[in-house]
């Protein structure tokens, strides 16, 4: 696997490429991967899906992505929050002027159940969206290596992520690369609205193997 901060391709074998940030022109892309997995829960605060995959795109910030690309093209990408920015963006203003008042108030109110601050230390995933096509190549797990990279680079302690009990794939994948659930919140009343009725709250904690270099210099 190679990892890159400039311009991406395909390495020697046909093995993807994971590159940290969006790239420019593919923000239209990375938003329909994120509505692909992420619809059935963003659908009621974003509908319709090409509104919402439009919104996305608009507002993506580019450096709290990582990608994954195969011949240049973006197959998988996982966001995550730090600083105060996660990968997808729009405040207030945004969403008021893409659905207006009436409209936009109560999308609003559910797009703040999805909102999470990292504690001191902490980087926050936002979950990882994989082309259908690529589902089961290992992406899923190199975008979670590079996660890890990252996370040590900016020397937190530990990454937080929650996964909701529609989504028990995601969960196998988060607990191969040592993710530990450390709480579940039922939340029967959102099922019908979102999809789920449980969201389970995971950490991983860094360590100094994870820091860049470390695996070349074994």
């Amino acid at each position: 696997m190679e990892t890159t901060e400039g311009t991406a391709h395909t390495a020697e074998g046909g093995r993807p490429v994971v590159r940290r940030g969006i790239p420019e022109g593919s923000e239209e892309r990375v938003a329909a991967l994120y509505w692909e997995a992420f619809g059935r829960k963003l659908g009621p605060a974003l509908n319709p899906p090409e509104v919402g995959r439009a919104f996305i795109a608009a507002h993506l910030h580019h450096d709290r992505g990582v990608t994954a690309l195969a011949d240049g093209r973006v197959v998988g990408v996982a966001g995550y929050r730090l600083g105060g920015r996660a990968l997808t963006g729009g405040g207030v203003k945004d969403v008021l002027s893409t659905y207006g008042p009436i409209r936009g108030l109560p999308r609003l109110a559910i797009l703040t159940l999805f909102e999470r601050e990292p504690a001191e230390g902490e980087l926050v995933m936002d979950g990882i969206a994989v082309e259908a096509a690529h589902r089961g190549s290992g992406i899923g797990s190199l975008l979670l290596r590079e996660m890890a990279r990252l996370a040590a680079e900016h020397d937190c302690r530990r990454i937080r992520l929650d996964v909701i009990d529609a989504n028990p794939r995601a969960k196998a994948l988060y607990e191969r690369h040592g993710f530990t659930a450390v709480r579940t919140e039922r939340t029967p009343y959102l099922r019908g609205l979102l999809g789920f009725g449980a969201v389970t709250t995971m950490h991983r904690q860094v360590t100094r193997a994870d820091a860049p270099g470390a695996r070349e210099a074994r």
